[in-house]
């Protein structure tokens, strides 16, 4: 993914299986966030395609989401004045068949599909733990709440793939724990999951795999062990030079929207 002169993204692939959880660290500018906008139809390629699953995706976001894949932001894009129960609602848009003229005529259909939509959406609240806030608007929500109401709202499109874009960032310690156990519950119902994150600690904790993307190449990716113990991420953190066979300057830019494999092959992977 080129901006310009600038390469944010290069040659990135990723597998990430049913059931696991891969981070995805590096310094600030990258490449994290940008990589998720490739994957998930911000962004258009400059060269390479996005496949899941085998299949080739097009660069549209509301499919991407229909074919299993499903991200937070950094930056929390809740509806602010609706409710907690409508946030979760939305994301069911993609797993829902009636169409215009169902909700105009309001049909035995319709009204199956509403109740079926608004079961499985209040499962994910109690999930998460805020059934009994179902009614309460987004924007009254606590901080942590709200981070884990845009994560129930991700599920409920029911993907294969969670993408998390620093899901942590901003909480206190406690709240940091409940998403690190949210997350665990949620690879124990099978999702794969991507997670970007600066808190080193959650990171090596959470995941059974990480990934280091510095200069908007992938650096170096295994275990936590592997990942701390190579001098040349220790070196990235920290600054100095970093030799990754190109001169090209490299720049991430933050914009956000929305198991098994993903991979884009080319420029960007």
């Amino acid at each position: 993914m080129r901006f310009g002169g600038l390469t944010a993204v290069r040659s990135v692939d990723f597998t990430v299986n049913a059931g696991e959880i891969v981070g995805l660290i590096g310094p600030n500018g990258a490449g994290k966030t940008t990589f998720f906008n490739c994957l998930t139809g911000l962004y258009v390629p400059t060269e390479g395609t996005v496949s899941y699953q085998g299949t080739v995706l097009p660069p549209k976001p509301h499919l991407v989401t229909k074919a299993g894949i499903a991200r937070t932001f950094q930056n929390i894009r809740l509806f602010a004045n609706m409710t907690v129960l409508e946030n979760v609602l939305v994301g069911r848009h993609t797993r829902t068949k009636e169409g215009l003229w169902s909700a105009l005529l309001r049909g035995p259909g319709f009204k199956k599909a509403e109740k079926a939509s608004e079961e499985r959406a209040m499962e994910l609240l109690d999930f998460i733990g805020l059934a009994h806030k179902r009614d309460h608007l987004a924007r009254n929500l606590p901080y942590g709440e709200q981070r884990k109401l845009e994560i129930a709202r991700a599920l409920a499109s029911e993907p294969g793939l969670l993408l998390l874009d620093e899901p942590t960032a901003g909480m206190n310690p406690q709240e940091t724990r409940a998403t690190e156990e949210l997350v665990f519950a949620i690879r124990d119902k099978g999702i794969a999951v991507l997670v970007i994150e600066h808190d080193m600690r959650f990171i090596f904790n959470l995941c059974d795999r990480v990934a280091v993307l510095v200069q908007g190449e992938k650096l170096v990716e295994g275990t936590s062990d592997v990942v701390q113990a190579d001098e040349r991420v220790v070196a990235a953190y920290l600054g100095e030079p970093f030799d990754g066979g190109t001169d090209d300057t490299t720049a991430e830019t933050e914009a956000e929207s929305t198991t098994g494999t993903t991979s884009t092959k080319g420029e960007a992977q």
